[in-house]
């Protein structure tokens, strides 16, 4: 059977969540509690010495270590629906998208959260490594949050989806991390409509509640 370890909690594993049920790809899952360290313990490190979720072993025993993986396996095993576009065109626009949703708006989140709650005090970045917190840089995230909610509204004017007029993984990881926004205390308002229609058009899919 495969196995998804997840934390219930956490922005990244519930992307992989919402892909694998896009996918209907049926699998177990092992919650790896983050907040008492668990995913650094000799356990979790035999699974993924990378020390993050989510992970996920196949039937074989491979065990994919990051979204990366894990969105790429699913869309080769599970090639339907497609949630990286048919045509050459609509697989590089929807990769681009995804990767700036990516890079900024979670990484921007991580910036935040990471370099400001107690949590995280020499966590500042995800790994087997600790590194040290940097106020500032908790401050840029934020800011860099608060712009991505508007990029993100002007990128939705007139649009149902981030990228190719379709349903994909670039709206996958943009409602994870526009949801994850609020561990840094920003949300999408009234000066957002075009990003909360899309938002809750993407609440009808029921992968969403996971």
């Amino acid at each position: 059977m495969i196995t998804l370890y997840d934390c219930s909690t956490a922005p990244s594993p519930r992307r992989a969540r919402i892909v694998l049920a896009e996918k209907g790809i049926r699998h177990d899952t092992v919650q790896v509690n983050l907040a008492a360290g668990e995913q650094l313990g000799a356990a979790f490190r035999a699974i993924n010495p990378r020390c993050t979720v989510p992970a996920l072993r196949l039937e074989d025993g491979t065990v994919l270590s990051d979204n990366a993986a894990i969105e790429a396996w699913a869309e080769a095993h599970a090639p339907q629906p497609p949630l990286w576009g048919c045509t050459a065109v609509e697989k590089a626009e929807i990769a681009s998208w995804h990767w700036r949703v990516e890079v900024e708006g979670l990484l921007a989140i991580a910036e935040g959260f990471r370099n400001a709650s107690p949590a995280m005090a020499g966590r500042a970045l995800s790994g087997p490594d600790g590194y040290e917190q940097i106020p500032a840089l908790a401050q840029r995230g934020v800011e860099r949050t608060q712009r991505f909610m508007q990029w993100l509204n002007e990128r939705l004017d007139g649009r149902d989806y981030v990228a190719a007029d379709q349903f994909s993984i670039a709206d996958i990881v943009a409602v994870v991390a526009v949801d994850f926004a609020r561990i840094v205390k920003v949300k999408p308002g009234p000066e957002h409509p075009h990003l909360l229609r899309w938002r809750a058009a993407m609440a009808l899919r029921p992968s969403m509640s996971l």
